[in-house]
């Protein structure tokens, strides 16, 4: 089971009851980003090219307690930057935890093993580290522009598994990436323990330094994820709605529902979503009330969500159609039963793609950014 059942019973009920009180724009997971700066300078991030000033701010745990309670999200994934460098962490996450709120502190566990030898944290069910984790070694490293993470990262994960902790891993995939070389990725994942994975496709992002990277059509992402998650392994296991992985590899069609993960941070409520910057609300109330959503999304023409596919848009849509009704809840079920989804076709693909070759996923470099992490690091 990649999730307890008690989170998916939490999840479950909550959904059916904002759909029985007639909410149509709830949040199912809040994307809270207690601050931006980071101990690497990954090309494919924008959060990290803001200037210094605001590189140093943070939010207090007070400020991230609030909007957990005023959004009511079962869910708090709290990514950044890097949420492990902030002082208070312990505190913001003992302040969800006891709220009740399953928390994924998304890390690139270059800090994880120190504060876990230092004993910050407690296992607990509504305690995870989702820990980002790009491919191979080779291929991890150069995406996030650093030699040796890969292995710091699993070193981490060995440990926090052995402690009792629940652990999953968040991989980016961009254009480019060897789908067999992915698919081994996963089998490296599920041999060290992880409860589970999740996967995205890697869309662009204004800020980001590097943008001749991302996936930038529908149906290379389409073909990228059939060839990756068709005639499935028995053992991977994935931490998130079998019907949103269905629409990556094309067999669905989703509209966005972009306040279905909101991003809350030191700027305050993001419209729309964490890739897109439209302004700010102060208030979760006003964001829901005075965004007009009508303008996102791949129905409303906007072009900036035309190719998009990502999991903070379109795995809310999953999990709306999982209870709107008895298909929805059947086809979750077979999805989860009987998900190998075999297919020659894909098969075939993927062995004409492994005799490719294959070079870094990005190209990129790391000097340009050295002096700016020192600066903000402390």
């Amino acid at each position: 089971m990649p999730v307890p059942i008690s989170q998916m019973w939490t999840v479950a009920s909550y959904v059916v009851g904002q759909r029985l009180r007639g909410n149509k724009h709830y949040a199912l997971t809040l994307m809270l980003e207690p601050l931006f700066r980071c101990n690497l300078a990954c090309a494919g991030c924008g959060k990290i090219q803001y200037p210094p000033h605001i590189l140093k701010r943070q939010l207090t745990p007070e400020q991230c307690w609030k909007a957990a309670e005023d959004c009511r999200a079962p869910v708090v994934a709290i990514p950044g930057g890097e949420p492990l460098l902030h002082p208070q962490i312990k505190e913001i996450v003992e302040g969800l935890v006891a709220r009740k709120k399953y928390v994924y502190v998304c890390t690139n566990a270059l800090l994880l093993k120190q504060r876990l030898e230092e004993g910050i944290f407690k296992p607990s069910k509504f305690l995870s580290f989702s820990v980002h984790m790009d491919g191979q070694e080779e291929h991890h490293d150069f995406a996030v522009c650093r030699e040796g993470t890969y292995q710091t990262a699993v070193e981490a994960i060995r440990l926090a598994v052995g402690m009792g902790f629940r652990v999953t891993t968040n991989t980016t995939l961009f254009d480019g990436a060897d789908p067999s070389a992915v698919r081994a990725f996963f089998d490296e994942m599920m041999a060290l323990g992880v409860e589970g994975m999740m996967v995205s496709p890697g869309y662009a992002y204004p800020k980001a330094p590097d943008q001749k990277s991302f996936l930038s059509e529908r149906r290379k992402t389409n073909d990228l994820f059939s060839m990756i998650l068709s005639n499935r392994k028995r053992g991977w296991r994935f931490n998130m709605s079998p019907l949103f992985l269905e629409f990556l590899m094309g067999k669905r069609e989703y509209e966005c529902t972009p306040w279905g993960m909101p991003t809350y941070n030191i700027f305050g409520w993001q419209r729309p979503c964490y890739l897109l910057q439209d302004g700010y609300a102060d208030t979760y109330q006003e964001l829901i009330q005075s965004t007009q959503w009508a303008n996102y999304g791949r129905a409303s023409g906007n072009k900036a969500c035309q190719q998009c596919m990502v999991h903070s848009g379109y795995e809310a849509s999953a999990v709306h159609h999982t209870f709107s009704g008895i298909g929805g809840i059947w086809a979750n079920i077979r999805a989860l039963l009987s998900g190998g989804y075999a297919d020659a076709k894909a098969a075939q693909r993927l062995s004409e793609e492994s005799k490719k070759p294959h070079g870094p996923l990005v190209q990129l470099g790391i000097t340009a950014r050295k002096s700016d992490r020192e600066e903000v690091a402390a």
